[in-house]
């Protein structure tokens, strides 16, 4: 057996080396972070052959003294850091003291940096861990790292490393995510001589457009969010904008990009009820917490972190990200009215092209027999046919606040002393039906397309939840009971849970040894196809049991209804009607998406419009 011994200290860098430099994104991550905690306000980097052959980060931050350039290559020596305490509350992102040691244990790495006050800069070189002497070099006040040959003492760690296009891949990911982080920084992005990005100092809604584009940003709904020593902001892509996979997807913890599974699990739940089957949703999001709140030294890469009430934490981020997503049209308005103007991350509504015709007054974009006045004009009848539960005073009465809510917002958004227009609602006002599918609106920005059936269907299916969880679902007895050939199974489920179903709003018993009847059903739903509306509800509690149907699987059950219940294709609707339908989409929460996670409505500007047709050219 051999003897215990120490190991030699390049060894024991190059096995830190590969926990900390797991390929040249890792090593480009830990030197940019180095550069923001130099409070660099400038970042170039600069990469060859995807990072393997070359990686220079060069910044214009503090700078290192010629005393402390050996130290600062060296295992475990840090100027983040000194006692326990500061541990437990670090604001900066690297405090390890092992990064640059680590680098520079498997590549050949060069360090210029010169500080405030300095004359000149300095130069150290290390190569397999062994340091040059400080030499003087020439340099602004700023840092540079150079990274050369990553692995090349280590033939065996350099095999796994994939084609340059693939480590680029994951070096310009890395580069967003700093870049995501940190806005007020500018960062230039160099591969193989060839400048890939180049991003000015910008606030968050700027940068964010800048990164992930304009298509993210204009399908995104700012959050913005606080409760006791917690905030999230940032910005939530609407299903819309859903991903084949969580390749979108940068949360940062008192900004330092993480992943965590608690939290990963309170996004999906929020996203759970409007995304398409596997599609996964897209954000940027920014969670500021009391450092003590959180540990950051979990592990050696720094993307895993605790939190010291994860419940508590689960439970603000669900319902921030849950509350922005249920109306994004007016939360997109109160972050105007709360800035005075249009969020710089979406596309202006009056937007013109050069050259084009003089913009439309807002009198000019409303047809004259659409005017205001029909707001008022909604036919007592089809709210009772169309949206079920309650009245026509009633629907009048949600009417009625739809109505004020929206003028006491739009007022908060208009200079004092300015003239009232009339409103337009954020869905506008029907134009006409297309096929007896899609309902054509106008609104302020131009033309509305809306999915009538999946609109009605969301509408639906929020009352019901809404009805349910408050214990007022309705139920409307049949005056002729619907009957239907069951077999067996469905008679005897019938009859174990008739508890369940009249908590649902059904009245389903035997009609005969081989029959059920359908003696009552919600009031929401009964002009739907009663029997297969039945044999649907009997089919989920069959499969699924009583319990689990009212428990984990209540939502689906109510889709379900809600999709029975919808106004089918090809069915004519009036004016009023639409009108209707797009006044109750408004104060609908989730209305921008159907019960299955597809869109029930788009909108094309006037200025694309005026694209598609060529106006002002």
């Amino acid at each position: 057996m051999n003897a215990i011994q120490p190991l030699p200290d390049l060894l024991i860098s190059q096995i830190a080396a590969g926990e900390v430099v797991e390929r040249p994104a890792s090593a480009l991550k830990e030197l940019l972070e180095n550069s923001l905690d130099a409070e660099a306000t400038e970042v170039t980097v600069q990469l060859c052959q995807g990072g393997v052959k070359f990686v220079r980060v060069a910044d214009n931050g503090a700078g290192i003294s010629r005393e402390d350039l050996p130290l600062a290559l060296a295992r475990h020596a840090t100027s983040k850091i000194r006692t326990l305490e500061d541990l437990q509350n670090v604001p900066s992102l690297g405090f390890r003291g092992e990064a640059l040691a680590s680098i520079a244990s498997v590549s050949r790495l060069a360090l210029v940096s010169r500080s405030a006050g300095d004359k000149h800069a300095w130069r150290i070189e290390a190569e397999a861990g062994r340091l040059t002497q400080p030499e003087p070099a020439a340099f602004a006040q700023g840092t540079a790292v150079e990274m050369r040959d990553l692995y090349f003492n280590t033939p065996a760690r350099r095999k796994f490393l994939k084609t340059e296009a693939t480590e680029f891949a994951h070096c310009e990911n890395m580069f967003k995510r700093i870049a995501l982080s940190r806005p007020g920084v500018g960062f230039t992005l160099q591969h193989n001589g060839t400048v890939r990005s180049h991003l000015r100092t910008a606030d968050a809604r700027l940068r964010i457009a800048a990164v992930l584009g304009d298509e993210f940003s204009q399908a995104s709904v700012f959050v913005d969010d606080q409760a006791a020593d917690l905030r999230l902001w940032g910005m939530a892509a609407l299903p819309a904008y859903s991903r084949s996979s969580g390749d979108a997807q940068y949360l940062f913890v008192n900004g330092r990009f993480v992943r965590d599974k608690l939290v990963a699990h309170a996004l999906r739940e929020a996203y759970r009820d409007i995304l398409h089957l596997d599609r996964h949703p897209a954000f940027v999001l920014f969670l500021e917490i009391n450092g003590g709140g959180v540990d950051v030294n979990v592990h050696p890469g720094k993307t895993e972190v605790r939190f010291r009430d994860p419940r508590a934490l689960h439970q603000f981020i669900f319902h921030t990200i849950d509350k922005a997503l249920a109306m994004p049209h007016l939360a997109n308005r109160a972050a105007v009215s709360v800035a005075g103007k249009s969020p710089e991350f979406t596309r202006k509504a009056d937007e013109e092209m050069s050259g084009a015709p003089p913009a439309y007054s807002r009198q000019d974009k409303i047809p004259f027999a659409l005017a205001p006045q029909t707001k008022a004009a909604q036919p007592q009848a089809f709210y009772q046919v169309l949206f079920g539960s309650g009245s026509g005073s009633d629907a009048s009465a949600r009417q009625t606040g739809y109505q004020a809510g929206f003028s006491e917002l739009s007022a908060s958004m208009e200079p004092e002393g300015a003239i009232r227009e009339p409103e337009i609602p954020p869905l506008g006002f029907a134009l006409a039906q297309l096929l007896g599918v899609y309902i054509l609106s106008q609104n302020e920005r131009g033309l509305l397309i809306v999915d009538m059936h999946a609109a009605h269907e969301r509408i639906l299916y929020e009352k019901l939840k809404s009805a349910l969880d408050n214990h007022t679902l309705s139920m409307q007895p049949l005056l002729i009971p619907a009957t239907f050939r069951a077999d067996s199974q469905d008679i005897v489920t019938a009859e174990e849970n008739s508890t369940v179903l009249h908590e649902i709003g059904f009245e389903i018993s035997p009609f005969s040894p081989a029959m059920l009847a359908v003696r009552a059903v919600p009031a929401a739903l009964k002009d739907a196809d009663v029997v297969t509306l039945a044999r649907d509800v009997l089919n989920e509690i069959r499969e699924f049991g009583g319990s689990r149907v009212l428990a984990g699987r209540r939502n689906e059950l109510l889709a379900t209804m809600a999709c029975h219940g919808a106004v089918r294709a090809n069915r004519s609707l009036s004016i009023p009607e639409m009108n209707a339908l797009l006044r109750e989409m408004e104060i609908t929460e989730r209305s921008g998406q159907c019960n299955h996670g597809r869109p029930t409505w788009f909108e094309i500007s006037l200025a694309d419009l005026d694209k598609m047709f060529m106006r002002g050219r």
